[in-house]
């Protein structure tokens, strides 16, 4: 069957014009011709790109497919090779070290654990919407309320002064955006561990209640304690951040959906997860010949999980290019799936079941105060989403 396939020669990323909600019309083209295809990287390898939900993930549940970081070939063609993940950094390790790192920081993020949070979440969020309040009645929603209500949940769990926020912020943005030079992005990292590991002396010093203060009594060394936090931060802040502002675009967008969203915020949100997919690619490698949809996919093989696409799938969810927060949007891969699935999903969760209703609800009459077409998008990001959301009210 592999061999009928024509070799798509890049990936496509390039959206409908004027639907900013919307992945690449050439992926769905692709999966309705086969879901499993032959895909150019960046370097000249052929791999394969996955656009079904099924065949999805069945790819992010088979451990016969690695996430380790230096047996992959990537999309940019600046990138020849990949080093292997630092200490810490177990989104690029496979069992048992990402085993290890998971078991240690899993109990830290059960959903459990984050509805003692809530009250905290509520508070943040009514602090931000009367900031706006005085504010307005014309905000940048990214900076005034998508942002910092994240931002101040994560630093708070991890024991980041708050206050420092703008120094990581930048190089959080630098580290994640498309169009930055390599060097750049390697010397933010770099930066951003710096930051980490300084802070990580100060907790050894004075250690406080945070996940970072707990586990620097465990047997991490100081290098896993840098790279976990490195992580963690720089996940924490800019994925919810940018879930909620482009969650809020979608909303003024569609505001058919408004009343749906308060009578079930829980289901809205799943919904707005599926619909947006903000982390719309992730990637595998095959560790031996593995037969995907009766396709050989070999071993070293690159495999591109479009997650946009697989969410979008009409074979797993009904007219599936319509927002209906009504839906029950189970299954979605947003979060990804298997042993990789995102540790802090629960945690994203409530903060958009809490800050989306909320918002609306206060600004009744929150409207976009720029035509949708200048809205400023992060096309071509690691994390799509907005740069900026003008609104009034």
């Amino acid at each position: 069957m592999s061999d009928s396939l024509p070799v798509v020669e890049r990936m496509p990323v390039e959206r409908p014009a004027g639907c900013p909600f919307d992945p690449p019309a050439r992926l769905a083209e692709l999966r309705s011709r086969a879901p499993v295809t032959p895909l150019r990287f960046g370097d000249g390898h052929q791999g394969w790109l996955v656009t079904g939900h099924a065949q999805a993930r069945a790819v992010l549940a088979d451990p016969g497919f690695s996430s380790r970081h230096e047996l992959m070939h990537l999309l940019d063609p600046q990138i020849i090779e990949v080093p292997p993940a630092g200490p810490g950094q177990f989104i690029g390790m496979d069992a048992p070290e990402h085993t290890r790192y998971r078991r240690l920081l899993a109990g830290r993020f059960t959903v459990r654990r984050m509805r003692s949070l809530a009250e905290r979440v509520q508070r943040l969020t009514a602090q931000y919407l009367d900031d706006m309040a005085a504010r307005g009645p014309g905000v940048d929603l990214v900076d005034a309320y998508a942002f910092p209500i994240p931002a101040q949940m994560i630093c708070e769990l991890l024991g980041v002064p708050f206050s420092e926020r703008a120094h990581f912020q930048h190089l959080g943005a630098v580290a994640n955006q498309a169009d930055v030079p390599m060097e750049d992005k390697l010397a933010a990292f770099q930066e951003m561990g710096g930051y980490i590991a300084d802070l990580v002396e100060r907790k050894r010093a004075r250690p406080t209640d945070d996940l970072l203060s707990d586990i620097i009594g465990g047997d991490l060394d100081h290098e896993e304690l840098v790279g976990v936090g490195s992580l963690l931060l720089g996940a924490g802040l800019d994925t919810v951040a940018n879930m909620i502002g482009l969650s809020t675009f979608a909303l003024l967008t569609h505001p058919d959906q408004r009343d749906a969203l308060h009578a079930d915020p829980e289901r809205a949100v799943e919904e707005l997860l599926r619909y947006l997919t903000i982390a719309h690619t992730g990637f595998r490698v095959a560790l031996t010949d593995i037969d995907l949809d009766g396709i050989t996919i070999g071993k070293g093989q690159t495999v591109a999980v479009s997650l946009q696409a697989a969410n979008r799938d009409p074979a797993r969810f009904a007219s599936p290019d319509a927002l209906d927060l009504t839906r029950q949007a189970a299954g979605h891969l947003a979060f990804s799936h298997g042993a990789h699935q995102c540790l802090g999903q629960q945690l994203a969760r409530l903060e958009m079941k809490v800050a989306l209703p909320a918002l609306f609800e206060r600004f009744p009459s929150l409207r976009l105060d720029v035509p949708p077409q200048e809205v400023p998008l992060r096309a071509g990001d690691d994390v799509y989403g907005v740069r900026h959301l003008p609104v009034a009210w």
